[in-house]
């Protein structure tokens, strides 16, 4: 078999708990499974602790954790690995570590909505968020082209009733439209959901259009970029630049971090 056919397996690094969320994770993985292209394998994994903190030390934190994983998902044969968090704590630290592709759900949806619309715009979860996507926004070099970020105000169970009840999920679409408007008025031709919650539930509209703007859908971005990203590897065999921004972290590096205490 070819390197070029051979199946491949790809992590998918979700941010919420695999037990206490197990109905968000069993619903990505059904959707993952049904977007994957032919010899591609996703495999949802989840945090624990989770992401539960609406705070840039949790996201620290989780960062710690997921730099952990994605080594070991190198290190057991994986073909690639997705941070399926906007924010993508961690994402710099694994390009710089692993050699198999990383995908940022966050950078990959902000690059795939430039080719779709001149415009973007970001709805977030919540508005503790909003400054975090505006520094992201501007790391990735893209300000000029996004219009703004807005909040709304979600908790994780709310989202989780959206999904099965149809009340809910009236209130939660409701509130997300309320948002996008402005920032449609605003000049976005393209509004992406800040967070795998939010693009998984609204993954059901196909398409999603809001007074003419494109929600992106975004989990399957993300899964097509991944793919993309492991067959440029297979072909090109690189997949990221080791001069600068990905240098490449010494052997001796990475024990030391793994055998840290923290």
């Amino acid at each position: 078999m070819s390197e070029l056919s051979r199946p491949a397996r790809i992590w998918y690094q979700s941010f919420v708990h695999p037990t206490e969320q197990a109905p968000y994770i069993e619903r990505l993985q059904a959707f993952l499974d049904g977007a994957a292209g032919a010899g591609i394998k996703f495999e949802v994994h989840g945090l624990d602790p989770p992401d539960r903190h609406f705070h840039p030390l949790t996201e620290f934190r989780c960062a710690a954790q997921v730099i952990r994983n994605a080594i070991e998902a190198e290190r057991a044969g994986y073909d690639g690995f997705i941070i399926g968090h906007f924010q993508e704590p961690g994402l710099l630290e694994i390009r710089g570590t692993v050699d198999i592709p990383v995908i940022g759900l966050g950078e990959a949806n902000l690059l795939a909505g430039l080719s779709m619309g001149g415009r973007l715009g970001l709805v977030t979860i919540d508005p503790i968020f909003i400054n975090w996507h505006e520094r992201q926004v501007m790391a990735h070099g893209l300000d000029q082209r996004v219009v703004g970020v807005r909040a709304i105000r979600a908790d994780l169970p709310s989202f989780m009733r959206a999904f099965t009840d149809a009340a809910s999920y009236t209130k939660a679409r409701d509130d997300f439209v309320e948002q996008v408007r402005p920032l449609v008025a605003e000049g976005a031709e393209v509004i992406i959901p800040a967070g795998g919650l939010p693009m998984l539930l609204f993954a059901r509209e196909c398409p999603f259009v809001i007074d003419g703007a494109l929600v992106l859908n975004g989990i399957a971005v993300v899964a097509k970029a991944a793919e993309m990203a492991v067959a440029l590897q297979r072909l090109v065999g690189s997949v990221v630049s080791r001069r600068g921004t990905y240098a490449k972290a010494s052997a001796s590096c990475v024990e030391e971090y793994l055998s840290a205490r923290w």
